[in-house]
C-alpha cells in the first residue's frame, strides 16, 4: 500500500520531547510510562483491533498499547498510519499480503508472537477490524493462553458496521430490517461439514453481511438464490471502506457475481443483502468531503507533517505520507547547554520553528530548569505554528509576524534587538538568510543548533512508483529543505502532480529547481497549505482526476 511507514523514514527515537505535562495535585509530576515498566517477565501480548481502515478509528486503549510495544505485528489491512502511535524504537514487522512480498502463515505468526513474548517484550497484534470478528482471534488466544503468555484483547470497529455510517447505509431500520447477520464468504478450505445454514440464510429476517466474499461470489449468491432468497434483492458492494477512496457498486443478488468478475472487484469489499441497501444515499457524508478522491503526498519530518495530514484527511483527501527528512538530537549538547546556562544574558530568543521550541526547551527542562530560566528575555517565532508550540509548552511569544517569512520576523524583530543579544535557535541546517539579516540590521546575534535535520537517503519505492503512474494529484511542499529532498529522492516524478507550497520562500525554492508550484498558501501554516489546495481543486472544477463517483449503479 502506498504510503506505509518505514521506520527508516521517521525521527530518530527519543529524540523529540513532549510539552510539559500538567503537574497533579501535590506538585509532583509524573513520569512517562515506558514499555519496559509495563512489561511482565515473560512479557505480554495485546490483540488490538485496528479499525476498517480510517485511523481515526482506533480505540484510545490501542492507540495505548501501540506507545508501549516493543513490536508490532500488523495486517495489511490495518491503516499504516496507525504505525504513527508506536514509539520510534518499536519493531515494525508487517505480516505481509498475497502477491506482494513475503506472506507469514497463521502458524508463523502465532509462532513470532510466542517468541517475542517470551523474550520479556511487549507485544502487539495489530489486526484489521475486530480481533474476535473473522479475524482468527480465537486460534491466537487459545495459543497465547496454553503457552502461559498473559494477553488482553482490545476490540476495534468492524467493517460491517463501519459502513453503516460512512455510507449512511441503515443496516437495521424499523420498516426493513430489524437484525444483521455477519457472514463469512469463505470458510476454511479444510473444512468438512459447513457451518453456514443457507436455508436460515436466505429466510433470514434482517440484513446479510458477507465478509470476504470476493473469490466465492458466485457460490454464496447462488447458495441464498437456491434456497429462496429472491433474485431482486438488493446488494450492496463496498470497497474500501472508510478510507479515502471508498465506493458503493449497487446490484442485485442475481447479478452480483458478474458484477464483480466484470468490475475485477479486489478485496477488501463488504457485500450487503438486504432492502436496507436502497436506504443509502449516493453521496454520504464521508464521499461529501472537498477533497474526498484526491490523493496528497505529506513529505517534510514527522512533526511537520502531523498536522497537516490531519488537516488534509479532514478535508477528505488520501494521505501518502512518506517524510522526506528525519529530526533528531544534536550529537552533542554542549553548544545547547553552554545557551542554556547563559540564557539569563540573552534578550531575545528566537524560535525558527516547532523542533526548535522542542528540543531547546526539552534540554532546558532536562537539565532542570524551567520557564522561569527564561528571565527577561523576550521571545520571537517564526509563524503561528511555532508560536502554537510555544503556547503548549507554557509561552507566549512577544513577536510573531503575520507571515511566516524571514525578512518579516528581521524587519519587526530589528525594530526591538538592534544592539541587543539575540539567541537564534534553529536546526544544524539552519536559516542563513534570518541570521544575516539580523546581523546586518544590527543585532548581537549568536545562533546554536537545537536540532538536527538530515535527508532520507533512499526513495519509497512505493511513493516512486504512484508518482510515475499519477496516481498521486498533489504534493505539499512544507519548506525549502523539503523542497530540495523531493527533487533529490523523485526528480521528474513530481512533475506529474500539482505542487502546493507553504509559502513565498518554498515557491522561490521549488522554482530554483525547476519546479513552478499550482498553488501557495496565503497563510503560511499547515492549515493555509491545506487551504490552497482546496481552493486550487475548487478554481479547477474537478473533484480528483481519475477518481470513481463514490456510488454507481450496475447495469450488468
Amino acid at each position: 500500500m502506498v504510503g506505509a511507514v518505514s521506520r527508516a523514514v521517521m525521527d530518530v527515537p527519543g529524540t523529540v520531547p513532549a510539552p510539559p505535562v500538567e503537574a497533579p495535585e501535590g506538585g509532583a509530576t509524573p513520569e512517562p510510562v515506558t514499555s519496559t515498566e509495563v512489561r511482565q517477565a515473560t512479557g505480554i501480548v495485546y490483540l488490538v483491533g485496528a479499525g476498517p481502515g480510517d485511523p481515526g478509528l482506533i480505540t484510545l486503549r490501542g492507540v495505548e498499547c501501540l506507545h508501549h510495544a516493543d513490536v508490532v505485528l500488523y495486517d495489511y489491512l490495518a491503516n499504516p498510519a496507525l504505525l504513527e502511535h508506536a514509539s520510534p524504537s518499536a519493531e515494525l514487522v508487517p505480516l505481509g499480503r498475497k502477491g506482494s512480498g513475503r506472506v507469514y502463515t497463521p502458524v508463523e505468526i502465532t509462532e513470532r508472537m510466542l517468541e517475542e513474548a517470551r523474550s520479556g517484550r511487549t507485544v502487539v497484534r495489530l489486526k484489521g477490524g475486530d480481533p474476535s470478528i473473522f479475524g482468527r482471534g480465537a486460534d491466537e488466544t487459545a495459543a497465547l493462553r496454553e503457552a502461559g503468555v498473559p494477553f488482553e484483547i482490545v476490540p476495534g470497529i468492524t467493517s460491517g458496521l463501519a459502513l453503516a455510517a460512512y455510507c449512511e447505509l441503515p443496516i437495521t431500520q424499523q420498516d426493513d430490517a430489524s437484525a444483521v447477520a455477519l457472514v463469512t464468504g469463505r470458510e476454511r478450505d479444510d473444512k468438512t461439514t459447513s457451518c453456514l445454514d443457507y436455508d436460515s440464510l436466505a429466510s433470514f429476517p434482517g440484513t446479510l453481511i458477507f465478509y470476504m466474499g470476493v473469490g466465492r461470489c458466485a457460490k454464496w449468491s447462488a447458495e441464498l438464490l437456491a434456497h429462496g432468497r429472491s433474485p431482486d434483492t438488493p446488494v450492496a458492494i463496498v470497497r474500501q471502506c472508510t478510507r479515502a477512496d471508498q465506493g458503493l457498486v449497487r446490484c442485485t443478488l442475481a447479478t452480483v457475481a458478474e458484477v464483480v468478475k466484470a468490475r475485477g472487484v479486489r478485496p477488501p469489499a463488504l457485500f450487503v443483502v438486504g432492502d436496507v441497501v436502497e436506504r443509502a444515499p449516493d453521496v454520504s457524508w464521508f464521499t461529501a468531503r472537498p477533497l474526498f478522491g484526491t490523493r496528497v503526498l505529506v513529505p517534510g519530518s514527522r512533526a511537520t507533517s502531523t498536522r497537516l495530514a490531519g488537516r488534509l484527511a479532514g478535508l477528505g483527501a488520501d494521505m501518502v505520507v512518506s517524510p522526506v527528512l528525519r529530526i533528531s538530537a544534536p550529537a552533542d549538547w554542549s553548544a545547547v547547554d553552554a545557551a542554556v546556562d547563559r540564557i539569563h544574558e540573552y534578550d531575545w530568543l528566537v524560535f525558527s520553528s516547532q523542533s526548535g521550541v522542542d528540543h531547546f526547551l526539552g534540554r532546558l527542562f532536562a537539565r532542570g530548569g524551567d520557564a522561569r530560566r527564561l528571565g527577561r528575555a523576550r521571545i520571537a517565532a517564526l509563524g503561528s505554528t511555532t508560536a502554537n508550540r510555544l503556547r503548549q509548552w507554557g509561552l507566549r511569544a512577544d513577536l510573531v509576524p503575520e507571515e511566516s517569512v524571514v525578512d518579516s520576523l528581521a524587519n519587526m524583530l530589528l525594530e526591538h534587538a538592534r544592539g541587543r543579544w539575540v539567541l537564534l535557535i534553529q536546526a544544524n541546517r539552519g536559516r542563513e538568510a534570518l541570521a544575516r539579516a539580523l546581523e546586518e540590521g544590527g543585532a548581537r546575534l549568536e545562533c546554536v543548533a537545537a536540532y538536527e535535520s538530515t535527508d532520507e537517503l533512499v526513495p519509497d519505492p512505493e511513493v516512486a512508483a504512484a508518482l510515475a503512474a499519477g496516481e498521486i494529484q498533489w504534493v505539499a511542499v512544507t519548506s525549502g529543505a523539503t523542497a530540495r529532498a523531493l527533487a533529490r529522492l523523485y526528480g521528474d516524478g513530481l512533475r506529474r502532480p500539482r505542487l502546493a507550497s507553504i509559502g513565498p520562500v518554498t515557491s522561490a525554492a521549488l522554482k530554483e529547481l525547476g519546479y513552478l508550484p499550482a498553488a501557495e498558501a496565503s497563510s503560511h501554516t499547515a492549515n493555509g497549505l491545506a487551504e490552497a489546495i482546496l481552493e486550487a481543486e475548487r478554481a479547477s472544477g474537478t473533484r480528483a482526476r481519475g477518481a470513481r463517483p463514490p456510488t454507481e449503479r450496475s447495469s450488468v
